[in-house]
């Protein structure tokens, strides 16, 4: 689905895929939402106030057993996402390179805790970007999802979706590949996802056991109607001024990014 510059009205629009592998089915499932511009991040920082503890550094340094994604996992994952950015074809000018968000990670955590196959909470729909993926059965590392929301490139012509639907489920006939698009959507530059396992989870009116529902928020949001994800020419051609000329893995970079991590931070 995808966003229009200039729209009145907010519309939810979903989109899926799904994939039936051997003894499990994995599935993925995008949301992108028609969104007002935002001129700055007051409106999300106050939408994630919610998910903030008190003392941070204790957050942040509970065990695995306590967190909703290992920091394993988030290695995996925020390093397959910028990894995939820097080798679009054609060539980004302008693909920033992706952070670890705390506060979308938290965000993400208390949606996946829902076990609810949808996107959401609503309130935040607007204001972040969202893929979802689950499966069953076999083990898969969260990278088995992000690999598939990058392969649907093979139903997109750049600069804009002509093979695929942006329309489902609601008008859904053919291939989709709007979660390709959020995940190499050049300025989405900040991310946070979470795991969860879901003992009876609703997929589409089956009821899965023991599901591992993942949950990855993007911020700012991409999929807007009437714009390609990115730049065309030589990367880092076209970075924003604000990244000072850095460049790393055809990634526009600023130096400071001795970590991966913005913890609360929310603007750049």
């Amino acid at each position: 689905a995808l966003r229009p510059p200039n729209a009145a009205l907010d519309l939810l629009l979903l989109s899926f895929s799904c994939w039936i592998r051997a003894a499990s089915l994995i599935l993925c499932f995008t949301h992108t939402v028609l969104a007002m511009v935002l001129t700055n991040s007051t409106r999300l920082e106050s939408i994630l106030d919610k998910y903030r503890n008190k003392d941070e550094e204790w957050w942040r340094g509970r065990s695995r057993g306590k967190r909703a994604i290992s920091e394993g996992d988030m290695h995996l994952i925020l390093d397959l996402h910028n990894k995939l950015r820097g080798q679009v074809h054609p060539p980004a000018s302008n693909m920033e390179y992706m952070v670890w968000d705390y506060e979308l990670e938290r965000s993400a955590e208390h949606w996946a805790h829902t076990c609810r196959w949808e996107h959401g909470p609503s309130h935040m729909l607007t204001q972040i970007g969202q893929n979802l993926g689950a499966h069953w059965g076999r083990d898969r590392p969260p990278t088995y999802h992000v690999q598939a929301w990058y392969d649907e490139v093979r139903y997109y012509s750049y600069p804009y979706s002509q093979e695929c639907n942006p329309h489902c489920p609601f008008r859904c006939s053919g291939p989709v590949c709007t979660h390709y698009t959020q995940l190499v959507w050049a300025t989405s530059n900040r991310i946070g996802c979470a795991i969860n396992v879901c003992y009876n989870m609703n997929v589409w009116g089956m009821i899965w056991a023991k599901a591992v529902y993942l949950v990855c928020n993007y911020s700012p949001p991409g999929n807007w109607w009437g714009h390609a994800p990115y730049k065309y020419g030589s990367p880092c051609s076209a970075c924003p001024a604000s990244y000072a000329g850095g460049c790393r893995d055809n990634l526009c970079y600023k130096e400071w990014y001795s970590i991966h991590w913005v913890g609360i931070c929310l603007c750049m």
